[in-house]
């Protein structure tokens, strides 16, 4: 049986404004011919297909023409949803999409319950569990304790007794939306802490032949049988040195065969640049870059004017400028002491984060823009520390 382990669509989801509904619809278009050219069996989407619990209808409309097109594939498909996803929303109609060979499982109340195919070496349990919430879950399930670790070590104690009902011929995949210790987290992942503790142990999904990891966003393997495919796209630019795509598994008659990477298509590269803006702006060993999508750091003092607008003459795909955060500032404006003026307290800011003065022009307008918030009632305005 040939799985594909993906992950994390967060279909709907924008990069600093950019939209990426028209990537997201490539990256479909590069799994269906994955399913195609390699004679892939079941796609499994270990959760967050959404970016959001109320996801925009354009987001749904892909959705929907992805799981129309993969039950039309040669390719069964198996999902379960993840922090990002509502499972009521994602899980709507899901009686009726089985009989299409598109599981999707989104409810607690299906732990324990397999999706069941086969091959011709038998049977291939999959158990597809959603994202587990350990503060819903804490009376009705009984936790010891209010954590990720015990919502999952009761949920996999549920598979467990499952599998052994069914023999040990019975090949095991579970989905899991996690996040497993041993692996590295970037910026762009939803924090599921609970108590400050979200990781969980690799130890709970030993011995299942296969587990399809979801919510890191960066590919990862802790172990042969234990990996997560990541995000198919880059949601935040700490993930610019990381290979999106998906894990091609491979089950023989006594559990994991092999599993193999496959790259997915990349709609622009993500560059992180850092220097002076004269710099920046004449090195030509930077020539490659100016068609990525690109987070500036200047390191110029004083900052520049029109800083973004001169970096976009040349990078035109500059998202986030940014600059280094200063080192034991000792000049840091202090609070305000009460009746200084509003336009006292921004030149002072002014003065603070650029190290020079407000030019006359930017003065005035500064002056302009408080005398105009001071003359409109409905507006609360901050003097000198008082209301």
């Amino acid at each position: 049986m040939r799985i594909l382990h993906t992950s994390d669509w967060h279909l709907g989801r924008s990069f600093h404004r950019e939209d990426l509904l028209g990537h997201q619809a490539a990256f479909v278009d590069h799994l269906l011919g994955v399913v195609e050219s390699e004679k892939v069996d079941v796609v499994v989407v270990a959760g967050d297909v959404y970016d959001r619990a109320l996801p925009h209808v354009d987001a749904v409309a892909l959705a929907d023409e992805t799981f129309a097109r993969l039950a039309a594939s040669r390719a069964k498909v198996v999902v379960s949803s993840g922090n990002h996803d509502s499972a009521q929303r994602l899980g709507f109609g899901s009686r009726l999409m089985d009989a299409a060979g598109v599981f999707v499982r989104t409810s607690a109340a299906s732990v324990g319950n397999p999706v069941v195919l086969k091959d011709r070496h038998g049977e291939v349990a999959f158990h597809a569990l959603p994202y587990l919430d350990p503060s819903a879950l804490l009376e009705p399930w009984g936790l010891a304790q209010r954590s990720h670790e015990a919502a999952l070590a009761e949920a996999m104690s549920r598979v467990r007794r499952d599998l052994a009902e069914r023999g040990t011929k019975t090949r095991s995949v579970v989905l899991a939306h996690a996040f497993v210790a041993g692996a590295t987290p970037s910026e762009s992942e939803r924090d599921i802490s609970v108590g400050g503790v979200s990781r969980v142990a690799t130890s709970l999904f030993e011995g299942i032949d296969y587990t399809a990891l979801g919510h890191l966003h960066g590919p990862h393997v802790l172990t042969d049988s234990l990996r997560y495919s990541g995000s198919p796209l880059a949601y935040s630019f700490s993930e610019a040195d990381q290979v999106k795509g998906s894990w091609l598994v491979e089950l023989n008659a006594k559990g994991l065969a092999s599993a193999r990477w496959i790259d997915a298509p990349l709609p622009r590269r993500l560059s992180r640049i850092s220097g002076s803006l004269a710099d920046l702006l004449a090195d030509r060993s930077m020539d490659d870059r100016e068609q990525d999508w690109v987070q500036a750091t200047l390191t110029d003092v004083p900052r520049p004017a029109r800083a973004m607008e001169q970096l976009r003459r040349r990078f035109p795909h500059t998202l986030v400028l940014q600059f280094p955060a200063p080192v034991g500032d000792a000049h840091a404006p202090a609070r305000p002491a009460s009746g200084v003026s509003d336009h006292s307290i921004a030149l002072d800011f002014v003065r603070h984060v650029r190290s020079v003065e407000a030019t006359p022009a930017e003065s005035a307008l500064l002056r302009e823009a408080i005398d105009a918030c001071c003359d409109d009632p409905d507006l609360d305005v901050l003097v000198g520390g008082a209301r």
